[in-house]
């Protein structure tokens, strides 16, 4: 269970015993319960998103909702869609896009991606009717971290360089896996409707990985925080279009 506690502390703050944690080789079967971190981070925000929903208006409790899911992993993940976008957008050779993406500093370009995912998420979850909020909380982080483990699974490591998200390397067989658990979930919170929900992560999960070995040939740690943030966008956005569609 050293795997699923290493898990819990590279994902989440939470603070984890280090007799728990394990060492690398711990780290590396990590990748396995992602989505089950996932699910448990889901689960955690809609208990919180429901009781705030007793006393504060749904576009107060979605903002609150939505930096709860950002805190969960201590921004780790929309930090490495900043470094992403200031990298992609650069116009610049790949070389040079992962010379950017190492700058900690965040250029307009990083600043516009975080505020556009954020302010989209919030939106979006706001224009959520309450029979498909909880299911569409739930999800997102699932969704999100389904995207961490398809692209470790399907993507070559991009730099030269050893780094941190070189030590994850599952076999496809894992990322198929949770996709699965992920159309599951989706299905099981939402019925027919999640099947589409689960679709439309998918689509984007494969989009942004075609769109990641194209420019930089691989994949980075920056390049999968991205993943996780715009893939966890998705969920919300679906459920608010099968609410106004009527579905």
């Amino acid at each position: 269970m050293k795997s699923l506690g290493a898990a819990i502390g590279f994902l989440t703050v939470l603070p984890m015993p280090t007799r728990w944690l394990g060492g690398e080789k711990e780290l590396a079967r990590s990748v396995a319960w992602f989505p089950l971190v996932g699910a448990l981070i889901g689960c955690s925000v809609a208990l919180l998103d429901r009781g705030l929903g007793l006393i504060l208006p749904p576009t107060v409790v979605s903002v609150i909702s939505v930096l709860a899911l950002l805190a969960a992993s201590g921004g780790l993940h929309m930090d490495g869609l900043a470094d992403t976008a200031d990298g992609f957008f650069s116009v610049r050779s790949r070389e040079r896009m992962l010379e950017i993406m190492r700058d900690s500093r965040s250029g307009p370009m990083g600043v516009m991606a975080v505020c556009g995912v954020l302010l989209l998420k919030t939106s979006a979850l706001a224009a959520v009717p309450p029979p498909l909020r909880l299911p569409a909380i739930v999800l997102m982080p699932i969704a999100g971290r389904t995207a961490l483990t398809l692209h470790l699974a399907v993507l070559p490591y991009a730099r030269s360089e050893g780094g941190l998200a070189s030590v994850f390397r599952p076999s496809r067989g894992l990322g198929m896996l949770a996709v699965a658990l992920l159309t599951g979930s989706a299905w099981l919170l939402l019925g027919r409707p999640g099947l589409l929900t689960a679709a439309a992560s998918l689509a984007a999960m494969l989009l942004l990985a075609v769109y990641s070995k194209f420019k930089i040939g691989g994949f980075t740690g920056d390049t999968l925080g991205a993943a996780c943030e715009v893939t966890e966008l998705v969920p919300a956005l679906a459920a608010a279009a099968l609410a106004f569609g009527g579905i």
